[in-house]
Formats: structure tokens, C-alpha cells, sequence
């Protein structure tokens, strides 16, 4: 068996570290621009953390002009402010959208690669700038992966992987996440969910330490999503939700995700549908279409979320369905692209734009066509 599993040197998880982030982070850069979104700002949830940088001294500049799916423009504009303020290193602290940002601006910042030069695989070049990376909700587990996905001016979801994408250090603190509301815990607590299946089922780079981060993410997420979503406060739930996403993450950073990222991208990049709840919306169409191929796999995952679960394969494997499908119902997600204002008009472009995703689609365990995919489309319209 060869494989070859990568991941963050430095990952703190404790309760309250993102008060702490300035002492954590001072070794490392003096003059950061931190990365985060408007809601964030509004709603308090980063004051701790500016006010630890600027207490220990450093000289940072807040970018709060982060957008959902990162629009090419937008992560254009982030990394000349931070060459405009001389920064010597790049702290993201948000969703999935400000630390695939924060990534981006520190391979590019001192860079004379152009953004476009970095799409696909193994396309970075030089030195990265030093990069820390604090998540606010539990779902992306973007701090512990080497993947960023844009939105490019063609409204593609695009995505670049390279191992320079892996921050120097991950600061997870489960308090950032208790001010979530009900939609973002359900929809980034699929998403994760979403992530370990995808790691779990990879045929290509499927290997036994993804294997075994994606099974614990699995019992830790699905144990705790509707908890966390019913008792937003409950911290002990929270703190389940972000491990969870993290080895959710750590798992697919080395077993790429699948078919149900692939079908997801063009909801986000056509219609700006929140990743998370893309993903929510495609997850039982792309189970059912990859069961006549990977229904050994999904038994076993069944032993993790309904461990009553007995008979061959095929019933197990149905069980699972059964079972992630209750979940994602639980937690009041929409279910329909109608809700969403997608009609069936809109649906060729999305399977034409999904067949694009062969960077995920190839990882599948069974081949996503053109027809399958506007007919996983037309099953949850």
C-alpha cells in the first residue's frame, strides 16, 4: 500500500484561543492583513481577536470586504491591499470564503503569478507568505486543507490546489461558532458531513488515515448537527461540530472530494447559493446514483451513523441513505431548487457547467454523465 497524507504543522484547538490570537501569531508576522467578512464585524464575533493583535503589537490591517464564493475580483482587490500595506503575512479569520481568500492573497501578494496562473493543480510557484487560518463556522474545514475555490469572472467555480495552499498554523476556537444561526450550522455541518463520505468513497487516493479521520468526523458531526443547530448555545456540541469539520477536512485535503461537490458548484457560481447548502441539496441524489458502485463503502459508514444497522451490503448501504438523508431533514435546510428559484430551465446550463468539475467528478466512484447529472438535478427541482 503506498500512499502519502499531508497536513498543518501547528493546530490549536482550545476554547477562547482566538483571544489569544496576537500572542499566537507574533513570531511569525508583524504587519498581518487580516481577512474576514462585514456580517463577522457586525455581529462582534472578531473584536476579540483584533484586539489580541493589536494589543501584542502588530501592526494589522483589517480587510472586511470578503464575498461568499470569492469572486475573482474581489480576491484581486485583497491581495493589493496587502501589498499596498507592506504585509508580511496573511491571517484568515471566517468561513470557508475568508480562509480560501486568506490563501490566495498569501501565495500571490509577493508573487508575479496573476490569479489565473494558479487555477488547477500544482501551479503555485515561489515563496508563500506566512498564513494562519481561524475558522467561525464548523463546515469548510478550509484551515486544515490545501484547497481554495474561487469564483472566476465567468462565473465558474474554480479550484487551485497546491500544498502551498496549507496555512503554517490553524487556530480553531468552538466559541467563534456559538453565534451561528440555525441555516449556516445546518448547512456548514452537511457540508463536513458531506466532506468525510466524499474522502471516504475517493477512488483514486482513498488511503487508511483519510479512512479513519473520516469515519470519527462522520460519528462527531452526525451525533451533533441537529443538537447544535436546536441548542445554538450548547458548547460541547460546538466543540464536536468544529473537530469534526477539521478531520472532516484533514481527511479530504487527502482524498478529494466527489460528485456531490461537483453537482454543488454551479448552484454556487451561477446562483450564489451558500456552498454548504449546495452541497446539502445535491447529497441524496449523488448517494442514490453512486449506490450500485460504492454500496460496500456506504455499509460501512452506516455502522458509524445508524449502528443498528444489519443485513448485506445493499440494505445497509440503504440504511446510511436513509439515515444522512433524516439528518439533513432534521436540521430544516431547504430541500428543493424551486425554494431557491431555480427552474427547469436552468438546468441544462448546471449539468453543462457541473460536467466542467473534473477535478472532483473523477474521484467519484461511479462516472458522472451529462445526463446524470441533469437528471440528479431534475430529482430535487
Amino acid at each position: 500500500m503506498n500512499f502519502t497524507f499531508n497536513n498543518v504543522p501547528d493546530i490549536i484547538f482550545r476554547s477562547g484561543s482566538s483571544a489569544e490570537l496576537g500572542d499566537l501569531v507574533k513570531a511569525r508576522m508583524q504587519r498581518p492583513v487580516l481577512l474576514t467578512d462585514k456580517g463577522l464585524i457586525e455581529a462582534g464575533i472578531i473584536s476579540p481577536a483584533l484586539d489580541s493583535l493589536k494589543a501584542a503589537g502588530l501592526e494589522v490591517l483589517l480587510f472586511d470586504d470578503v464575498a461568499a464564493d470569492p469572486p475573482a475580483a474581489r480576491v484581486k482587490e485583497a491581495i493589493e491591499i496587502a501589498r499596498t500595506h507592506k504585509a508580511d503575512g496573511v491571517i484568515g479569520l471566517g468561513g470557508g470564503s475568508s480562509m480560501d481568500t486568506a490563501k490566495v492573497v498569501a501565495v500571490l501578494m509577493n508573487s508575479n503569478q496573476s490569479l489565473e496562473d494558479i487555477y488547477g493543480m500544482d501551479q503555485v510557484t515561489g515563496v508563500r507568505a506566512p498564513l494562519v487560518l481561524a475558522p467561525t463556522t464548523a463546515g469548510t474545514g478550509s484551515e486544515v486543507t490545501s484547497i481554495s475555490v474561487i469564483t472566476s469572472e465567468a462565473d465558474e467555480k474554480i479550484g487551485i490546489v497546491d500544498n502551498h495552499l496549507y496555512p503554517d498554523m490553524a487556530v480553531l476556537d468552538p466559541l467563534l461558532t456559538l453565534g451561528l444561526p440555525r441555516h449556516v450550522t445546518a448547512a456548514t455541518g452537511i457540508d463536513a458531513m458531506v466532506h468525510a463520505i466524499e474522502a471516504y468513497t475517493n477512488i483514486h487516493r482513498k488511503n487508511p488515515v483519510s479512512d479513519t479521520l473520516a469515519r470519527e468526523a462522520l460519528r462527531l458531526l452526525s451525533t451533533n448537527v441537529v443538537r447544535a443547530c436546536e441548542t445554538p448555545g450548547d458548547v460541547k456540541a460546538r466543540e464536536a461540530m468544529l473537530l469534526g469539520a477539521m478531520l472532516a477536512g484533514q481527511a479530504f485535503a487527502n482524498s478529494p472530494v466527489g460528485a456531490v461537490h461537483g453537482m454543488a458548484y454551479p448552484l454556487g457560481g451561477i446562483f450564489h447559493i451558500p456552498h454548504g447548502l449546495s452541497n446539502s441539496l445535491m447529497l441524496e441524489p449523488v448517494l442514490r446514483f453512486n449506490s450500485p458502485k460504492a454500496a460496500h463503502l456506504y455499509a460501512e459508514l452506516a455502522d458509524v451513523v445508524t449502528p443498528g444497522a444489519n443485513g448485506a451490503d445493499t440494505e445497509r448501504c440503504d440504511a446510511f441513505i436513509k439515515k444522512m438523508v433524516a439528518i439533513v431533514e432534521a436540521t430544516g435546510v431547504e430541500r428543493r431548487l424551486s425554494q431557491l428559484g431555480i427552474s427547469h430551465n436552468d438546468l441544462p446550463r448546471m449539468a453543462e457547467d457541473a460536467m466542467k468539475a473534473e477535478r472532483v467528478l473523477r474521484n467519484n466512484p461511479r462516472k458522472v454523465t451529462y445526463d446524470d447529472a441533469l437528471a440528479m438535478y431534475h430529482e430535487v427541482l
